[in-house]
């Protein structure tokens, strides 16, 4: 079976579970600290960071980037008859999605309201470009079919819910379409299949407990 080696708050593992219950193929998974790292660890990721995925060979793999297509190749698409045009346009698409996950776990660690508004502005603008993106008029991203672009922005998706659930504040205020994107992308996957059980108590300690949003979530409560 497949394991992987993860951090239980880390997006980027995120999209890689999303992708495996997606294509509903079982693993295991491991978490260390990322403060404290294994040695065994450190031997397996040349970079250091999480994800790492165990291949049912044996066989260490780093990046999440490279993770996914492994998936792909070796499991078969999420998708078919996937025109390697388009294959090329949702790459990208994706990797605008992924190359935000810092981004985002940065300004939801912000301590006052500038360094968050500067921050978030490079996220809001990412949004704002998959709102002029989208139709309306399909479910997911691009069709009415979960694609590998849904699955990359789920973690960017699944964290700004988290955050108005608790806060109010929406990082997709005045984007409706992405909002109802974001609706049908959480309803598509089981997303308590892609994280660990005690995600949401760990978030809200570590983005929702001495930040900018804590004063957020102090002022909600009243």
């Amino acid at each position: 079976m497949i394991k992987l080696i993860s951090f239980k708050i880390c997006p980027f593992v995120q999209r890689v579970t999303a992708a495996l219950t997606a294509k509903q193929i079982p693993f295991e998974i491991e978490y260390i600290k990322l403060n404290a790292k294994p040695q065994w660890f450190l031997d397996l990721a040349p970079n250091g960071q999480v994800p790492v995925l165990i291949t049912e060979s044996g066989q260490p793999l780093f990046e999440s980037d490279a993770i996914i297509e492994y998936i792909e190749d070796e499991y078969g698409p999420l998708e078919g008859g996937v025109s390697n045009e388009q294959r090329a346009q949702d790459r990208a698409w994706s990797y605008l999605g992924a190359k935000n996950y810092l981004g985002q776990c940065g300004t939801m660690r912000s301590k006052d309201k500038q360094t968050f508004t500067e921050r978030s502005e490079k996220l809001i603008a990412a949004f704002a470009k998959v709102e002029n993106k989208l139709t309306g008029n399909t479910q997911f991203f691009k069709s009415n079919e979960l694609s590998n672009v849904d699955i990359a922005w789920l973690p960017l998706l699944h964290r700004a819910a988290i955050v108005k659930k608790y806060t109010d504040y929406d990082f997709l205020d005045g984007l409706p379409k992405t909002q109802m994107w974001q609706q049908n992308v959480l309803a598509s996957l089981a997303i308590e299949g892609t994280v660990s059980e005690d995600f949401e108590p760990l978030f809200r300690d570590f983005y929702l407990t001495n930040t900018y949003l804590s004063n957020v979530l102090a002022v909600s409560q009243g």
